[in-house]
């Protein structure tokens, strides 16, 4: 087992350096400056000489091979270098969304668990009964319906139950205040927007853990422990339950990594200064610095998580044995 955590770890170096290659070299083929676009929007006029400044404070001017190298040489002592939209270091804009967006990625991600793992397991039991059916198109709708306007929907009951009750209408705080500092004060802003999203990505696992759970249950095992007598209950939470995680446990670590970039809209609604909403803001500005760094931030998320699930699958099934 430590044979194969420890080549792991060793397998993410080339990810890492391909990421890097790609990412870096991908972002240049964008049409278009950042300092043309700093000096338009800023309503000055630019000659050449005054965007040649610029191209020399920013290393623009330099080959691209060094260009890279102190990319990723910073990368790997977690020195990012400095936007070269705002000026300010990388490492302190990403820093004050991290947060934020890490906690709402695991809420999200536990609402889902809690969603999908009982109502699929449920769904699974009671084939083709009306609790199944119910279950099923409860799982289509959280596909259906977009998590932004499923959040919209949320702050609009909110106002509106709150204004009926209270008199006063209620809205989530809009600045973000650490767990730690304000449980409550955290709770009351970051509660919706995890339902909302987690809502939406519990359907997917909660039809992949029906499914799984309904292929497990078919085999011999089960069967042989139902003839001997076994309490359905203890079947299915003893042997088939840990059995079917699987490719549930697969779809959650995707989409908990998926989660740390990608809530752009679900950010906005919310009014949530999250990694998504840096992600475009710095496209946007062509701010290849922090564009590039975000993505490599979110690269380490999916590795970590895949080792993760690949760590915990050997838990979740005795037979899987790692060389």
């Amino acid at each position: 087992m430590w044979q194969y955590i420890l080549k792991r770890l060793i397998l993410m170096i080339p990810t890492l350096v391909g990421a890097a290659i790609l990412i870096f070299f991908l972002l240049r083929l964008i049409p278009g400056d950042v300092c043309e676009l700093k000096m338009a929007g800023a309503g000055l006029y630019a000659d050449q000489e005054q965007i040649d400044i610029c191209r020399a404070e920013l290393g623009l001017d330099r080959s691209v091979m060094v260009q890279f190298w102190e990319f990723f040489s910073g990368f790997l002592v977690f020195d990012l270098g400095k936007s070269m939209w705002t000026g300010r270091e990388i490492t302190y804009e990403i820093g004050l969304r991290f947060q934020l967006s890490l906690q709402v990625a695991i809420m999200a991600t536990l609402t889902a668990t809690l969603i999908a793992i009982p109502l699929g397991t449920i769904s699974a039991v009671k084939q083709n009964t009306w609790i199944d059916y119910f279950v099923r198109a409860f799982s289509i709708a959280g596909i259906a319906i977009p998590s932004f306007w499923l959040g919209i929907m949320i702050i609009l009951g909110l106002l509106i139950t709150t204004q009926a009750w209270f008199g006063t209408p209620w809205m989530p705080p809009i600045e973000y205040v650490s767990p730690l500092e304000d449980f409550w004060g955290n709770m009351s802003q970051l509660i919706w927007p995890a339902v909302a999203t987690g809502y939406r990505y519990s359907a997917v696992a909660t039809r992949m853990t029906r499914s799984a759970l309904l292929e497990v249950l078919r085999e011999d095992y089960i069967r042989t422990a139902r003839a001997k007598g076994l309490m359905d209950k203890l079947i299915i939470n003893r042997h088939a339950l840990k059995n079917s995680m699987l490719p549930v446990v697969t779809v959650i670590g995707i989409e908990f990594a998926f989660l740390m970039g990608g809530l752009v809209v679900t950010e906005q609604v919310f009014n949530l200064n999250g990694l998504g909403k840096l992600f475009v803001e710095s496209v946007t500005s062509q701010d290849f610095s922090m564009t590039q760094a975000l993505v490599m931030v979110v690269v380490c998320v999916f590795i970590f998580t895949n080792f993760l699930v690949d760590i915990v699958y050997a838990w979740l099934d005795p037979r899987i044995r790692y060389a």
